[in-house]
């Protein structure tokens, strides 16, 4: 590598660690008021109480998935990088360009919002199997035309936010979603204070508590693009509706294209998986969203912030042929999210039923709390390979490359729906869900190994010869953690009484298990002159501090 790319990096290192950092904070707020929403929602209505934790959840993700298939990974993938290169190559700074990219957008969002919203109940008949009689379409159907408008402000977000990062701006984008989770926690508290429940049979779109939980959670959604607009001003971009065609659209059209299929692909994994999920025991689809959830929580805020802010100097790097420069932010978010990552890993597979009786030891939650546990046991082992599959795609997108994602999440779901549907059949219905959690898990480990043959197709040899010396002793330190781990949970076993499935054993397992879990993962580390561990030191160490 060149002394000019050398220079260039450690010029921009510090403010990638300001901007991670920073991000990091929001984002550790905003997963936990996120989780705390979700907690307390289970807390007042339960993991498998009816159908109605079950149908909210299926209602609230179809949303998602209808914006995902939309303009959702265009628009975090492909509209950065397209947005970088604007800015870095037009006269006006990407402005023209921006405003057309943004009109388009909005346009295809409010059309396609109206018509899911007409298409609610074909829908519903996609995403759920009612045969067994655990299914409630009706409740389904009745959440869907609350919370499918969402799609328009996820779009909506999700674009504001894109043209905030190409400008260096990213504490916005990170803390809108803080307001959302607010938003919903006070929709669950008004909840909680009418009367009675919602009626399952029949169903009212009338019914009060169905409208609160349904319009309080789009609400959410609503302030969380609306919070956007200030900071936009500020930054300097005026956004005005600019009709017409952009050549540089068509390229736009031609990754979207991709990128779309990537989404749709990826559906056939989560229908598969709701079909299967709302089949099997109630609240099979509300216990594998929260075990996802809380597998996720790590990556969210030490992965995500670190991508973030990574993904426009990656895309900067492609616009400039400079490869080495991409390459080594490949390596270096690929070691980082190896010793940020992996003592958590082990530790969540260790103390996953200690979490989740801890998690949930007040309200209705409890009671499910065991497969909760064991959920987060079969799916933690998942935690790094979704983090490095993620960063791998990130360099395939700064290449303007969206077909290769495609293929390769093609390949994870050929694995994926096998495995769930294998569970559905092997698996009594009270533990389909554990087969649910470890198909995630099995499919992102795929999906790493051949995205690295993709990369090395690509771009030869990678120097994964110094992040595999570092995998190596990273897995030693964080075996040698969760040992450690175990120790403390067995001892909670046999001197606590009731063990870890009681609030004080849970909690102590919990506590003194995870402090010094990581600490013998990260004193191992140090031990073995793991380097990347001072840098992923100071990066929690900066998070704590603020």
């Amino acid at each position: 590598m060149s002394t000019t790319t050398v220079d260039q990096n450690q010029e921009e290192e510090p403010s990638l660690a300001r901007a991670s950092g920073s991000m990091a904070v929001a984002t550790l707020v905003s997963r936990i008021t996120g989780f705390v929403s979700k907690l307390l929602l289970g807390a007042v209505i339960g993991l498998s109480a009816g159908a109605i934790n079950d149908s909210y959840t299926v209602a609230n993700t179809v949303p998602n998935i209808i914006y995902e298939l939309l303009l959702g990974g265009v628009l975090t993938s492909v509209v950065v990088p397209l947005l970088v290169r604007a800015r870095h190559e037009d006269p006006d700074g990407g402005q023209e360009y921006t405003h057309r990219l943004l009109t388009v957008s909005l346009t295809m969002l409010l059309g396609m919002t109206v018509l899911a919203v007409a298409a609610a109940p074909l829908l519903t008949k996609l995403f759920v199997d009612s045969s067994s009689g655990n299914g409630n379409p009706a409740l389904v159907t009745a959440f869907a035309y609350l919370l499918l408008p969402e799609i328009l402000f996820y779009g909506l977000f999700a674009m504001l936010g894109a043209i905030l990062n190409t400008r260096n701006v990213f504490a916005a984008p990170a803390w809108a979603p803080v307001l959302n989770n607010v938003t919903l926690l006070l929709t669950i508290g008004a909840y909680f204070v009418l009367p009675g429940d919602i009626a399952t049979n029949p169903v009212h779109i009338t019914d009060l508590k169905l409208l609160v939980l349904g319009a309080g959670t789009t609400l959410g959604i609503v302030i969380q693009a609306a919070v956007l607009i200030p900071p936009l001003l500020r930054s300097g971009y005026r956004p005005r509706w600019v009709w017409g065609w952009d050549k540089r659209l068509s390229e736009f059209g031609g990754l979207a294209l991709w990128v779309i299929g990537y989404v749709v692909v990826s559906q056939i994994g989560y229908i598969t998986i709701t079909r299967v999920g709302t089949n099997a025991a109630p609240g099979s689809i509300t216990i594998y969203t929260y075990s996802w959830l809380l597998v996720q929580m790590p990556y969210g805020v030490l992965g995500v912030s670190l991508l973030t802010a990574i993904m426009p100097r990656m895309s900067k790097a492609a616009a400039t042929k400079n490869i080495p420069a991409l390459l080594d932010d490949l390596s270096l978010g690929s070691r980082m999210s190896a010793v940020m990552l992996a003592p958590i890993s082990a530790l969540m597979t260790v103390l996953g039923p200690a979490l989740a009786v801890a998690i949930t030891v007040f309200g209705k939650g409890g009671s499910d709390a065991p497969r909760l546990g064991l959920a987060i046991t079969a799916s933690a082992f998942g935690l790094l390979p979704y983090a490095l599959t993620m960063l791998q795609m990130r360099v395939f997108y700064a290449m303007k490359d969206s077909r290769t994602p495609t293929l390769i999440n093609a390949v994870m779901i050929t694995l994926k729906v096998p495995v769930v549907l294998l569970a559905a059949q092997l698996l009594p219905p009270s533990q389909v869900v554990f087969g649910l959690t470890f198909s995630d898990a099995i499919c992102f480990t795929l999906g790493v190994l051949v995205g690295e043959l993709w990369l090395r197709k690509r771009f030869g040899r990678l120097g994964s010869r110094r992040v595999v010396r570092t995998y190596v002793k990273v897995a030693v330190a964080a075996v040698w953690g969760a040992a450690v781990a175990l120790v403390v949970e067995l001892g909670v076993r046999t001197y606590i009484p009731g063990g870890i499935h009681g609030a004080l054993g849970a909690f102590t397992s919990l506590i003194v298990g995870g402090i010094l879990g990581l600490l013998a993962a990260f004193g191992m580390m140090a031990l073995l002159r793991v380097h990347e561990l001072k840098p992923a030191l100071d990066k929690i160490t900066s998070l704590v501090r603020r």
